[in-house]
């Protein structure tokens, strides 16, 4: 069966080659919006969902797999800041609390779909402006959710607990990934 990661994460196809998967990386157009009424914790296994389908060149024996990974905070959704000003915004919103990573994964075949939420609880100690401004001037911010990526300076720094899969925080819950491939979709290395 041929993989296919339904993403531009290089966290993603990191996670995913550490796991010793072959796949092929396509690329799929999709608006990432959601209702305004969704429940927070529901949005990232949603867009999951709409990245999968939006995909309409899925061959017999191809299996797509998608993920999208959202931060609350606060019962605030923090998604990929568009600028430094918004990354600063959300950092600062992190500061000093407990907020939590909620990535969706769906995992399709032509006959099958299957779609789940890992969660993992983030604390930070509270993060000056010096070490803001420090990081959002140094680091690349635009493409994480959040504004920030656990496995860079500002998780080394200022993470002091975490409750759940670290690999989630990065972008790709690696033990769910496998568990389904392995028990829903019979994939074998």
């Amino acid at each position: 069966m041929r993989v296919l990661l339904g993403s531009k994460s290089p966290r993603r196809k990191e996670l995913l080659s550490m796991l010793s998967i072959k796949f092929d990386m396509v690329s799929i157009d999709c608006v990432e919006s959601y209702p305004k009424s969704m429940l927070s914790i529901n949005i990232a296994q949603y867009l999951s969902e709409k990245k999968s389908l939006a995909y309409k060149s899925l061959c017999d024996s191809e299996l797509l797999i998608t993920a999208d990974t959202i931060v609350l905070v606060d019962d605030v959704v923090l998604n990929k800041p568009t600028n430094r000003g918004e990354a600063f915004d959300m950092i600062n919103l992190i500061s000093g609390k407990t907020h939590q990573v909620i990535t969706g994964v769906t995992i399709r075949t032509k006959e099958k779909i299957t779609s789940f939420s890992t969660f993992t609880d983030v604390s930070m100690d509270k993060i000056d402006n010096y070490d803001k401004n420090f990081y959002v001037d140094n680091y690349a911010i635009l493409d994480k959710a959040g504004g920030y990526g656990i496995q860079d300076w500002l998780g080394l720094s200022h993470v002091n607990a975490i409750k759940g899969c670290y690999y989630n925080v990065m972008g790709l819950p690696t033990n769910s990934v496998y568990k389904r491939l392995k028990n829903d979709f019979s994939y074998e290395l």
